[in-house]
């Protein structure tokens, strides 16, 4: 279906006052974003209209009671300068999935996609030429009814804004097991990319970053005893000849990234198990000298390479980034996939459609 999307484009660009050797990650916003509001059981007021501050009730509900949903999403240009996506409907996917779990409309997989390509073809000049930068595009509904009272809202707002990035872990992370504090649990809202899940998780990342690492790892609910993730990743361990990584069990998010890796892996004959994953053997894995490699995979992060893991009083020294071959190999076979440089035998990229095409 083919959506009326009026567009309102700015007097003047920003772009020309864009340093793009000089791009922290989210401080950086494009000209335009997409609008669009749920009235009366439909979606309706469909614009791009220039990037600003919005008008809220002070009763909010979403501000009460955090009725919010996000995505996080790259565009990138290939060799040949084509701006382009990957994988773009699995994140509209996830972000009906994400909606549903809490009481929200589902956006039509064909207006999302829309929406998507007419926002991004307008802003293709934000999108930085560097290998390992990108356009990153952030999807975000949240509820609009204004009145105290923890309900489902009827009104809803849903945007999408984009902003040129650099990487987002320039360099390898520490990470510390977190054996006191949780995530989400089995039963809870883990799987869903909600703003509350988020929100939880900075009081244990600044205990974390107090004692000098980058982010928790974060355990099973129950026995603090088995893997799920990281605050901005998920995780996988190289351990002798296996690569392993936590099975999605309704409290660990279903990356994207995650499910591009394993696709890439299995390919590429690698012996790759999504189970439990129990921490002491990941000790044991180290003591052995069998602890090849830990990385993480995000949107956001791509392939970051994890020097260190703290459990206990246990500081477990990953070898030199040089020696994480699988984590390397991965990240040049992702990249490349997004330049052309590697053929995409898994159809998953999807050049921007120009506006008058879409």
């Amino acid at each position: 279906m083919k959506y009326n999307i009026s567009t309102h484009p700015v007097e003047t660009s920003r772009l020309s006052t864009i340093d793009f050797d000089n791009i922290p990650f989210g401080q950086t916003f494009s000209d335009h974003m997409f609008s669009a509001d749920f009235i009366n059981g439909e979606w309706t007021n469909l614009q791009i209209v220039p990037f600003g501050d919005l008008a809220i009730s002070p009763v909010n509900l979403a501000l009460h009671y955090g009725q919010s949903i996000f995505e996080g999403m790259k565009a990138t240009k290939k060799l040949d300068g084509t701006p382009c996506f990957l994988r773009p409907a699995m994140h509209s996917d996830r972000m009906n999935a994400s909606a549903e779990r809490m009481c929200m409309p589902t956006i039509p997989e064909d207006l999302f996609l829309q929406a998507l390509h007419e926002l991004v073809d307008l802003d293709k000049g934000w999108i930085p030429p560097a290998v390992g930068s990108a356009l990153y595009i952030r999807p975000v509904m949240f509820a609009m009814d204004a009145m105290l009272g923890v309900k489902v809202s009827k009104t809803y707002k849903f945007l999408i804004v984009t902003g040129p990035v650099g990487p987002y872990y320039p360099k390898p992370v520490k990470l510390l097991v977190e054996d006191t504090y949780v995530r989400a649990a089995v039963g809870g809202v883990g799987e869903a990319k909600t703003a509350g899940n988020y929100a939880a998780s900075l009081y244990p990342a600044n205990r974390a970053i107090e004692q000098g690492y980058d982010q928790v790892m974060w355990m099973d609910a129950k026995e603090f005893k088995y893997v799920q993730e990281v605050g901005t990743m998920n995780i996988f361990f190289v351990m002798g000849n296996k690569i392993v990584t936590p099975a999605t069990d309704g409290a660990i998010l279903k990356g994207i990234t995650r499910n591009s890796i394993l696709h890439i892996l299995k390919a590429k004959g690698y012996d790759v198990e999504e189970r439990l994953v129990h921490i002491d053997e990941v000790v044991e894995s180290y003591k052995k000298g069998e602890l090849k490699e830990i990385f993480g995979t995000g949107t956001a992060a791509v392939i970051a390479n994890v020097s260190h893991l703290k459990y206990g009083d246990l500081v477990m020294e990953l070898p030199p980034v040089s020696e994480h071959k699988t984590a390397i190999m991965l990240k040049k076979e992702i990249d490349g996939i997004r330049s052309g440089e590697v053929e995409d035998t898994f159809g998953w990229i999807e050049p921007v459609k120009s506006v008058v095409n879409v």
